[in-house]
C-alpha cells in the first residue's frame, strides 16, 4: 500500500508540476495562467490534451512541437520529473500528517520559483505573498519546537539577506531575500543559516561551471533562486541530520 501511494503521489507531482510550469513562465509577465489555452511559442499552435500529458507528451514528441518541429525546452519534462519526486518523498518522509501539507506547499512555491528565476531572473511577488500567507497560517496550526522558532527563523531569513543585498549593492535580488522570508518561516533560524550557507555552495559551483560554458565575464548574471530552492529542499528533509553530524564533529 505504501508503494501504491508512493506512486500516486509521484502522479500528482507530475501534474502539479506541469501546472508550476505554466505559473512560473506567465505570472511575470503578469500574463492569466488559465487563458489562454497553451500553445507553441514559435507557430503558437494551440496545444490539444495529449501533447500536454505530463513528460510522456515531450518523450513521445521526441522533445519537438509536433506542428513546426521547433525544440521544446528539456525544462518542461525535468521540472515535472522533480516535483513527482519530491512529491513521492514528501510522503514517505512524512507519511498522512499535518506537516506533509507544508511540505508539498513549499515544494510547489520552490519549483514555481525555480521557474521563474530561470526563465527571467525574477522572483515575483504575486508568488510569494500567496505562499507566506498560507504558510504562516500553517505554521500557527503546525508550528516547529519550540513554537517561536518560525518567527526568528522568518526574521533572521529576511534580515540576514537584506544586509547582503545592502553591501552587495544589487548583487542579490529583492525577490531572493523574500524569499528567504518564508524559508525561515518553514526551517526556523539554524536551518535557514545552513540553507544559505549550501546555496552559496550551490550557486558558486553552479556559476563558475555556466562561466566556464559561456565564457562571459564574472559579472555575468546568474539566478540564485535554483540554487537557494535545491539547498532548502537538502535542509527541510535532512538538515536536521546535517546539523547533528557537524555537533558531533566538536564533541
Amino acid at each position: 500500500m505504501e508503494t501504491l501511494y508512493m506512486v500516486l503521489f509521484f502522479i500528482y507531482g507530475i501534474v502539479f508540476g506541469s501546472f508550476f510550469n505554466v505559473v512560473g513562465l506567465r505570472v511575470p509577465k503578469k500574463e492569466s495562467i488559465v487563458l489562454p489555452s497553451s500553445q507553441c511559442t514559435v507557430c503558437h499552435r494551440t496545444l490539444r490534451a495529449i501533447d500536454l500529458i505530463p513528460i510522456f507528451s515531450y518523450l513521445f514528441l521526441r522533445g519537438k512541437c509536433r506542428g513546426c518541429q521547433t525544440k521544446i525546452s528539456p525544462v518542461y519534462p525535468l521540472m515535472e520529473f522533480i516535483t513527482g519526486i519530491l512529491f513521492a518523498l514528501a510522503y514517505g518522509m512524512l507519511g498522512f500528517s499535518l506537516e506533509l501539507i507544508v511540505a508539498l506547499l513549499f515544494i510547489s512555491l520552490l519549483v514555481i520559483i525555480t521557474v521563474s528565476d530561470i526563465a527571467y531572473m525574477l522572483i515575483p511577488n504575486k508568488i510569494l505573498f500567496p505562499f507566506a500567507i498560507v504558510l504562516v497560517i500553517l505554521r500557527i496550526i503546525v508550528p516547529l519546537s519550540p513554537w517561536w522558532s518560525s518567527i526568528v527563523g522568518a526574521i533572521v531569513g529576511f534580515g540576514v539577506l537584506f544586509v547582503i543585498a545592502l553591501l552587495s549593492k544589487g548583487g542579490m535580488g529583492g525577490g531572493d531575500v523574500k524569499l528567504f522570508f518564508v524559508i525561515g518561516l518553514v526551517l526556523g533560524p539554524i536551518q535557514t543559516l545552513l540553507t544559505l550557507f549550501l546555496a552559496s555552495l550551490i550557486g558558486t559551483f553552479v556559476g563558475l561551471i555556466i562561466l566556464k560554458k559561456t565564457r562571459k565575464g564574472r559579472k555575468t548574471p546568474i539566478p540564485f533562486g535554483p540554487s537557494i530552492a535545491v539547498a532548502a529542499l537538502i535542509v527541510y528533509f535532512w538538515g536536521a541530520l546535517i546539523v547533528d553530524w557537524y555537533g558531533k564533529l566538536f564533541v
